[in-house]
């Protein structure tokens, strides 16, 4: 059974990459871009792909976009597509919109015309690897709020063979470790009393001050 459907109009990399996550998490996706080779690549991915132009008129109603839970317009780079094909799916009634820009006045622009959500995936991109670099130890970090986020770090070796409940990790360091990652696999049905394994990866979400502290544990 199909979780959601989804529009995703701009077959660029970001659009292509999210397209097809978002078809192998078992979504009815629908994509939209105006070049041919970049719709046959992606044909045999996802449920349905067309070649179109979305600044005509209509279009985005003829194929169908007024049925789908989501639509992303992901042309950011054709700014008259991308408010086109926003103001079509606003008018549509799809029930959430996002939009990618280019820049903040595109933004704005967007914000203006009905975009539900606006991003910027290479800002985002770039915030997220300076935010890995200056914070050394860890892993992966993703900012929740300019307050919280869920980093990924080594498990400390003084901690291999504790308990989550012995360790008193919320009381002592006032963090929550949400998961556990070991050979790709990723638990986040804790048990507070499990010894925690070798050569695994924690997974915490906290104030960004606590979890800068996770390098001195």
């Amino acid at each position: 059974m199909k979780d959601k459907s989804f529009a995703v109009i701009g077959l660029g990399q970001f659009g292509m990459t999210l397209a097809t996550t978002l078809a192998e998490s078992d979504n009815d996706v629908l994509v939209i871009d105006d070049k041919e080779e970049n719709i046959q690549e992606i044909s045999e991915k996802v449920t349905y792909a067309v070649r179109a132009d979305v600044r005509e008129p209509g279009i985005l109603e003829t194929l169908g976009v007024q049925n789908v839970d989501v639509a992303i317009i992901a042309v950011a780079e054709n700014m008259e597509a991308s408010i086109m094909a926003t103001m079509q799916a606003k008018d549509l009634g799809v029930p959430y919109v996002m939009a990618k820009a280019m820049n903040s006045l595109h933004g704005r622009i967007l914000s203006k015309i009905g975009a539900d959500n606006v991003i910027y995936p290479e800002q985002s991109m770039g915030l997220r690897v300076a935010k890995n670099l200056m914070s050394g130890g860890f892993l992966d970090i993703f900012e929740l709020s300019s307050e919280f986020s869920i980093a990924e770090f080594r498990i400390p070796e003084k901690w291999v063979g504790k308990t989550l409940s012995s360790l008193k990790v919320r009381e002592k360091h006032k963090i929550n470790i949400i998961g556990i990652k070991k050979n790709d696999e990723v638990r986040v049905d804790l048990n507070p009393e499990e010894k925690l394994p070798d050569e695994c990866t924690l997974i915490a979400v906290g104030k960004n001050k606590d979890l800068n502290q996770t390098h001195s544990f």
